[in-house]
């Protein structure tokens, strides 16, 4: 099972579950924690082979992983915890995992917070994954992370989330690497699937105004799927949680907040 920490409030029975990005692990909500356990009970999930995530023994014999299997992997933590349904807040590739646990276990999500979401690769997105195919045998890992992380968060106010990511990314071998990046094969239909079906359930999308890789597919999926909303945070790049903390959090308790159990 995964590694994975609670917060339990004296009161409240909602849930809010925080699901954080490849690369990274529980620890990138650490500007979040505070804030969210005056109001919610917290769970934080480290994904396989992050964090306190060590790679199973069945890992170890199996090379690839799938979105469906990851995914199975929070739903066996909120079993576990006997949580019936939760908010679900996610970064970066994480709005990938909430979105496929929507899809196939509706009841379960009260709401859907992404922030930074993956709904759509463009060209530059694709041109990227390909080279990283090309030459994930030959480049060490690191470079290959440091890489894609400077692409996505290009600008002098984007280096404090590119530096968290790149010192858990460390944490990482360059074998579990590998098999994450595989999912890439898997994204492009999968993410075809997610413009196309409408959950309704409700979804907050939070992007940042400097996130132009991402940000465009959002504003077009808002604008054709009821129940979902966009807040861009100005001067604001990838990963808002951390590069706008203050922020992110009183716009997202808010929304959890007027959208119930």
């Amino acid at each position: 099972m995964l590694s994975y920490y609670t917060y339990i409030h004296k009161e409240s029975t909602t849930w809010v579950t925080f699901v954080h990005g490849a690369g990274g692990s529980s620890s990138i909500w650490f500007k979040q924690v505070r804030e969210f356990k005056k109001h919610f009970n917290v769970l934080l999930l480290d994904l396989r082979g992050h964090g306190n995530s060590k790679p199973s023994i069945k890992d170890a014999f199996n090379d690839r992983y799938t979105f469906d299997s990851i995914t199975d992997d929070i739903l066996e933590v909120i079993n576990h915890l006997k949580i019936a349904k939760s908010h679900f807040i996610g970064i970066s590739l994480g709005t990938i995992l909430i979105r496929n646990l929507a899809e196939k276990h509706p009841h379960r999500v009260v709401s859907m917070v992404m922030g930074g979401a993956i709904m759509q690769l463009d060209i530059r997105s694709q041109i990227l994954m390909r080279l990283g195919i090309l030459f994930k045998s030959v480049i060490p890992y690191l470079w290959l992370y440091k890489f894609f992380a400077f692409i996505i968060m290009p600008h002098k106010n984007h280096k404090e989330s590119r530096s968290l990511f790149v010192r858990e990314a460390k944490k990482l071998y360059q074998k579990e690497f590998t098999r994450w990046f595989r999912l890439t094969s898997e994204i492009n239909p999968l993410l075809r699937i997610f413009r196309a079906v409408d959950t309704k359930i409700p979804t907050l999308y939070v992007m940042g105004g400097e996130d132009y890789l991402f940000l465009p597919a959002v504003k077009k999926i808002v604008q054709e799927h009821t129940a979902c909303s966009l807040l861009t945070i100005e001067y604001c790049g990838h990963v808002v949680n951390v590069e706008q903390p203050q922020i992110f959090n009183h716009l997202v308790i808010s929304y959890l907040s007027d959208t119930g159990n």
